[in-house]
């Protein structure tokens, strides 16, 4: 679990839809203390939740220990019976990374969706602290336990302000977004961006040049504020997670918010402009006439209203619905009398009718008048050239498939060419068309080929080609040249 990638289970049992309540509970059960060390059995006791017995929560338990929220406990358990034993020879307690998940979960679920308040007052004690401890770093003789305070008090604050900081332009980026903001809402939105944003942006233009100025003065004595604090008693070893500023880093990251080519205030300043401009946009939207349009937000809620009053029924629904948005009884429109052949009634659903293709100027502007400049008539003749070069191809082919033919003679047992058989059948096909029952020979002359089919009842014509072979029951086919 020590893996950054693998620490994403952690948050597994928070994603399960079905299950999460009765993780949450154990997990709940587990952070509520120090050092809680709990059987299966236990937890099912002191949970006395229906469904969650000693089986199931050691099932639970178990998912929460290959996630790494849970790790097993060795602490021998006092059983009296085996029963006891079986049931408690399992023991967990919550690890490090899971307690610190579950805080989060806790803490995210107990926030509103509200603005959240700047505090913007830690701003004011930065430069004085930063003064603190620049005189903590050369006192004699050294105080390394005030130092130690000063110095988690400063990159707590910091945090703290950050982490407001971020929560308020979420929020105002999420109002910002929102297309339905008008009314009093937009009034009392307006009052807030206009005053807090400002009152932000003042404090931090006033404390940050004389931040900057101590963290100036503070950064020779660096070296010795870490060589201090490294002096307190603490944990060792390189996996240990120490506390902000005792590390170099930790400094150069605090100082690059207030002087770096990015700084904090500079993006504090471009994101009040954005928010201001946004706001205007939203101004311009509701005032102007030919924009968009104003907010229906409130009627969509007044509608939703009716629809979930008690006294609707299905009817009444679909009537609000109709008298609401215009929606009569669906129906297929002809858009003209190029449209209408009389195959589709204009009661005909539009869930049963083919689909219509509107042209773009009749969605766009309601009408059907032609646009734009007209388009140049194309020069016919290149395609004519084509066409006429197709079609000369095409009767050298057949040409030569009735030449074919008219060498074959008696078509039984003769061997064609697919042109040759295709153009016999399109022949036969000519007299049949005629005479249906054919009970005394027959003849076709095709005077532009230049060839004769004649067409004798009995027998049969089999006739062999590349592609398979044909075969006429009952006629005999003969072919001479006309």
């Amino acid at each position: 679990m020590s893996e950054p990638e693998n620490r994403l289970d952690l948050y597994r049992y928070v994603g399960s839809a079905e299950l999460s309540a009765d993780y949450l509970a154990i997990m709940r059960l587990f952070s509520s203390g120090l050092l809680i060390d709990l059987s299966a059995v236990e937890i099912a006791e002191r949970l006395d939740t229906p469904g969650l017995d000693a089986d199931t929560v050691e099932d639970r338990c178990g998912a929460l220990v290959r996630w790494g929220n849970l790790v097993r406990s060795v602490r021998d358990a006092r059983v009296r019976t085996i029963a006891d034993w079986r049931h408690a020879r399992t023991r967990y307690q919550i690890s490090k990374l899971g307690g610190r998940v579950q805080r989060q979960v806790e803490e995210l679920l107990a926030t509103t969706e509200g603005a959240r308040e700047v505090a913007r007052e830690l701003l004011a004690g930065t430069a004085d602290r930063l003064g603190v401890i620049r005189d903590l770093a050369v006192a004699e003789p050294a105080d390394p336990e005030r130092l130690a305070a000063e110095v988690t008090t400063l990159f707590s604050n910091q945090r703290v302000f950050l982490d407001s900081l971020a929560d308020f332009y979420a929020y105002l980026a999420t109002v910002l977004s929102r297309y339905d903001l008008a009314g009093d809402e937009y009034a009392t939105f307006k009052g807030v961006l206009l005053d807090y944003v400002e009152l932000l942006g003042s404090d931090v233009t006033r404390h940050a040049p004389l931040v900057t100025e101590r963290l100036a003065e503070l950064e020779p004595h660096l070296p010795a504020v870490l060589q201090r604090l490294a002096l307190l008693p603490g944990l060792s070893g390189t996996a240990v997670e120490r506390l902000p500023g005792r590390r170099a880093q930790d400094w150069t990251e605090f100082s690059a918010w207030f002087t770096g080519a990015r700084s904090g205030p500079e993006r504090l300043r471009a994101a009040a402009e954005q928010a201001l401009g946004q706001l205007l946009t939203n101004a311009k939207r509701m005032v102007s006439s030919g924009g968009t349009g104003l907010s229906r937000r409130d009627d969509l809620l007044r509608l939703a209203t009716l629809f979930a009053a008690p006294g609707t029924d299905e009817e009444t629904a679909h009537r609000l619905w109709a008298a609401a948005f215009g929606a009569a009884p669906a129906r297929h429109l002809a858009l003209g009398l190029e449209d209408d052949d009389g195959r589709i009634p204009p009661a005909t659903s539009w869930w049963d009718a083919p689909p219509v293709d509107v042209p773009v100027s009749v969605r766009e502007q309601g009408d059907r008048a032609a646009r734009g400049r007209s388009a140049r008539v194309p020069d016919p003749g290149l395609d004519r050239e084509r066409l006429l070069a197709e079609a000369a191809t095409e009767a050298a082919a057949r040409r030569a498939a009735a030449g074919e033919l008219a060498a074959a003679g008696r078509l039984d047992g003769a061997t064609l060419s697919p042109a040759a058989r295709d153009l016999v059948l399109d022949q036969l096909a000519q007299v049949l068309a005629v005479d249906q029952l054919l009970v005394e020979p027959a003849s076709r002359t095709d005077v532009d080929l230049g060839v004769t089919l004649h067409v004798a009842p009995g027998g049969a014509t089999v006739v062999d080609s590349a592609d398979g072979r044909t075969t006429v029951h009952g006629l005999t086919l003969t072919v001479e040249p006309a």
